[in-house]
């Protein structure tokens, strides 16, 4: 399976990406390159009204999100962990923090919260009930399958 922002009832992806990391890791490129992400640069217009998923947010994901990431879409924020920082000037009324999630990507295997950007849209995903999406997702990286039994998904 195979989808697209454009895609009718498909959750538009979207990755403010800060081109901080290694690209030969960068999960995010990877799936942009795979058309199931689109990067953006920054955030605004109707991108404001997306699920901007932010680890400083006040408020958690949760199933009555989805909604939301049907019309508006799910945004990551792709920065090192070194700048992690800067996300509090995001104050979006649609920011949501995820639950604590245990990553199982090569880098931060077993830690509890440093996800990748792929690790953070499917955790997303999986939370709000768009189980394709986020299995497609995690399909494309060895350890995805691992997240998903990590995290009880």
């Amino acid at each position: 399976m195979k989808f697209s922002n454009s895609v009718k009832g498909a959750p538009k992806l979207y990755c403010l990406h800060y081109r901080e990391c290694d690209p030969k890791k960068c999960t995010a490129s990877k799936l942009s390159k795979l058309h199931l992400v689109e990067i953006i640069n920054n955030i605004k217009g109707v991108l404001k009204n997306s699920i901007i998923l932010n680890p400083f947010a006040q408020k958690q994901l949760s199933s009555i999100d989805r909604n939301t990431i049907l019309h508006y879409g799910l945004i990551v924020i792709d920065c090192s962990w070194s700048k992690i920082m800067a996300l509090k000037k995001y104050d979006f009324k649609t920011a949501r923090k995820l639950p604590r999630l245990i990553a199982a990507n090569p880098t931060n295997y077993g830690k509890w919260e440093k996800l990748s950007s792929a690790e953070a849209l499917a955790g997303a995903l999986f939370i709000t009930k768009f189980f394709d999406y986020a299995t497609l997702i995690l399909s494309k990286f060895s350890w995805g399958r691992q997240f998903k039994e990590l995290n009880n998904f």
